[in-house]
């Protein structure tokens, strides 16, 4: 959502109504008026203080404290992003508590899996809008830049009801920062070294380089904020004298730019418009008898962002806001054979979207919203001119969509709130997703506090073009995929429940347990790959019942002022219920944890570590264990300039290469340093 602070303390005094049930409801629908619109951002620190007082959007599409969400709601917050020096989407979300990371097929970058469920079923956004996949299913992770980014919210679970198509594992929502009058700004660079693993063979070389800046200003009525991000990685190598190479070289940049007009207080138009940059290349050797062949492959990428919104909150309450995005993603792909084109790929998506939304007044104790979001996404791929779908040079799909949500307040301590999605798919017809949530204060007692979370909710995705269209030839890896126009869409059932005690800002502990029931999931079949000339084939199938379940735990302590701890640990298991297997690259146990120590003012050490058990490759063969950590430094020179330095995977734990059924961490130890320039607000 874009955002601008607004004072609603006349809205708020407006609740008080007999209609309303009691003191209590009054009270907690006040402070959802006075978060009101637009959204006054308070991000929490992810692992510094336990703070309650975050503002947050995802679970209910409305603004509220991250205490008061039905839906559990998971923030990354900029400190978090700063003291982490995340540089991308995918270097922010690493430490969120049961998200596991997995490279793109084919691609550099990285995809995520939630409570068991697939990159393909979890809907990432930007202030609330999607970003295109990267291959028409999966988002990259690694293709958003952060400069712009005020803080990350994170539901698990089906969210279908609120968001839609592929958010049946859950919704990563990426808030943009609000336009501030005044003039401000920041500037940050950093260069960072693979050691003995750089491209150049010298421990000393820069193997990445990074900056980005950030200027903004305006008055009361008008503000405009740009910006930019570039990261340029040389890769790394193992043995750097070889040809391979196992760590991609890429150069990623981003720009933006946003002008918000305020004709009043309650008002707001925006426009925003990005632009983004990559140029990967890809090493690697192919065996040919007798010996090994030198194979190259190299993909440009761009990606044009345009979104035109206006939001106004009327006298008697009322809320009305319009988005609407165009999106535009070339990808340009050339494989090489000893220094000689073999093959050309060119792939273009258009996705367009317009979401409209209401939210009503406090009517007898409730707050109603009603929306609509209509969809559209156009693809075509070709492979040295000749396309790669069947029979057709571009496909595409179109939704169209209404949903409705009603907040009821029970008592003093009791929130109900039902969700329905009515979403009609130009391939598929009409289906119908519904959700409800449960929230109750059971204990209080001074800084004690204990709050119950439930919610039931379907998710629905239909199938993306990808998976019934392409005929996704990456011969020089070794496999090709071939879609399955015959694929049904996948429907599921999500329980969640989950508890929450917190000692004001020194202590919380999260614990929640999930069930999600799949019908009809797709993935690629790998067990009947065809063999064709040396070339696996694979196709994608429906498995008629899966299920994912598991256990969530989260503990924030802060043990003293200097002193902050984050521990989390997910237990998870997945089971094709039909076949009685386990589904792949599901492990069944992640950990996380997290130290904070503020040594004196101004410096603080940081501490991120991961562990995740073996998972399960194929049929006969699993992917060992590992832990890496992470270690950061920051100093604040003076007001204004800070410097940091790091270390990622201290440890230096990495995959074995030589082995196929190996997934554990791709880089090693990785060192960096740098300095950021911030002024203005």
């Amino acid at each position: 959502m874009i955002i601008v602070i607004i004072n609603y303390s006349n809205v708020a005094d407006s609740v008080t109504d007999p209609k309303l049930s009691t003191s209590r409801t009054q009270t907690s629908l006040k402070k959802s008026l006075q978060l009101g619109f637009p959204l006054l951002m308070i991000a929490s620190t992810a692992m510094a203080d336990v703070t309650l007082d975050a503002v947050v959007v995802t679970a209910t599409r409305t603004e509220r404290r991250v205490e008061d969400t039905p839906v559990r709601t998971e923030v990354i917050s900029r400190e978090e992003i700063e003291k982490t020096h995340a540089r991308t989407l995918k270097d922010a979300i690493e430490n969120i508590p049961g998200l596991q990371l997995r490279e793109v097929h084919g691609k550099s970058g990285y995809e995520l899996s939630l409570q068991g469920l697939s990159s393909d079923q979890v809907l990432v956004l930007i202030d609330g809008l999607p970003i295109a996949a990267s291959t028409g299913s999966t988002v990259n992770l690694s293709q958003y830049l952060l400069s712009e980014v005020d803080h990350i919210e994170v539901i698990k679970g089906a969210a279908s009801a609120q968001y839609g198509s592929s958010a049946m594992g859950g919704v990563i929502n990426v808030i943009t920062r609000r336009v501030q009058a005044g003039f401000s700004g920041s500037v940050a660079v950093d260069v960072g070294s693979y050691g003995g693993q750089n491209d150049s063979g010298k421990a000393w070389d820069a193997g990445t380089k990074h900056g980005q800046f950030r200027l903004e200003g305006g008055n009361e009525q008008w503000r405009l904020r740009v910006s930019g991000d570039t990261l340029d990685d040389a890769g790394f190598a193992v043995k750097p004298q070889d040809w391979s190479r196992q760590g991609d070289a890429s150069k990623r940049q981003q720009f933006g730019s946003k002008l918000s007009w305020l004709p009043q207080a309650n008002s707001e138009v925006w426009f925003e418009a990005s632009r983004y940059l990559e140029d990967d290349v890809q090493r690697y050797q192919q065996y040919v008898p007798p010996k090994q062949i030198p194979q190259e492959k190299t993909e440009t990428i761009s990606r044009d962002r345009f979104v035109l919104g206006a939001k106004s909150r009327f006298d008697n309450g009322t809320r009305v806001q319009l988005q609407l995005l165009d999106e535009q993603y070339q990808s340009l792909g050339q494989e090489y054979s000893q220094n000689f084109r073999v093959s050309q790929r060119d792939f273009n998506q258009q996705l367009n979207h317009l979401s409209a939304q209401v939210d009503l007044p406090a009517w007898y104790g409730q707050l109603w919203q009603l929306g609509v979001d209509w969809r559209k996404e156009r693809v075509s791929q070709s492979v040295n001119g000749v396309s790669e779908f069947y029979g057709d040079k571009r496909v595409s799909k179109e939704s169209r969509e209404l949903f409705a949500q009603n907040d009821i307040f029970i008592g003093d301590n009791w929130e109900v709130v039902l969700g329905l999605r009515w979403q009609d798919d130009s391939d598929f017809g009409a289906h119908a997703a519904p959700k409800i949530a449960l929230r109750g204060d059971i204990w209080e007692s001074g800084d004690w506090k204990a709050v119950v979370r439930s919610s039931v909710g379907q998710g629905y995705r239909v199938p993306n073009l990808k998976e019934r269209h392409f005929l996704f030839d990456h011969s020089s890896l070794g496999y090709m995929v071939l879609g399955n126009p015959n694929l049904k869409p996948e429907s599921s059932n999500s329980w969640q429940l989950g508890a929450n005690i917190a000692l004001s800002k020194q202590f919380s502990l999260d614990v929640n347990a999930y069930l999600n029931q799949v019908k009809d999931l797709i993935q690629v079949d790998e067990v009947n790959a065809v063999q064709n000339n040396g070339i696996a084939q694979y196709t994608y199938k429906n498995i008629a019942r899966t299920e994912t379940r598991g256990l969530e735990t989260t503990l924030d302590w802060r043990i003293f002022k200097p002193f902050n701890i984050n521990a989390s640990y997910t237990w998870n298991q997945s089971k094709d219920l039909n076949g009685g297997g386990e589904l792949t690259r599901r492990p069944a146990h992640m950990a996380r944890l997290g130290f904070d120590w503020k040594i004196v003012e101004g410096s603080e050490f940081t501490l991120r570590s991961r562990y995740q058990s073996e998972e399960l490759i194929s049929s006969e063969h699993y992917s060992a264990a590992w832990t890496t950590a992470d270690i950061k430094f920051n100093q604040q020179i003076n007001k204004n300039i800070k410097a940091y330095i790091g270390i990622d995977n201290v440890s230096n734990v990495q995959r074995d290469f030589s082995n196929q059924n190996d997934f554990g961490p791709i880089s090693g130890r990785f060192i960096y340093l740098g300095t950021a320039f911030a002024w203005g607000n």
